[in-house]
């Protein structure tokens, strides 16, 4: 997949920003450059290949610190809401951004 200039000129728009068209050209080379990098990756077959929990992982075994999932905090949700202009049934309400 690669992108053209009007496709940086859209997304540049999209994100509020405004680019010099040099500035343009060298963003068009290193996204484009990073989408070869994906296609590369993208074309290795990992068939039978088990995902690493960590990195670190496919050169020795390591045992993850992780803590258990507990509940540290009193619920507070009907205070954190009080100043909530719309509330219905524990969730906050906004208006439609998305059409």
């Amino acid at each position: 997949m690669a992108l053209t200039s009007t496709d940086i000129d859209r997304i540049a728009k999209l994100a509020r920003l405004e680019l010099l068209p040099a500035e343009s050209e060298r963003m068009l080379s290193q996204i484009n450059d990073f989408f070869d990098v994906v296609e590369t990756m993208r074309a290795v077959d990992t068939t039978g290949v088990e995902p690493l929990s960590h990195p670190i992982a496919a050169i020795r075994d390591i045992a993850l610190r992780l803590r258990d999932d507990v509940i540290s905090e009193p619920d507070q949700r009907d205070i954190n809401q009080r100043s909530a202009p719309t509330v219905e049934h524990g969730l906050f309400l906004v208006p439609r951004v998305i059409e």
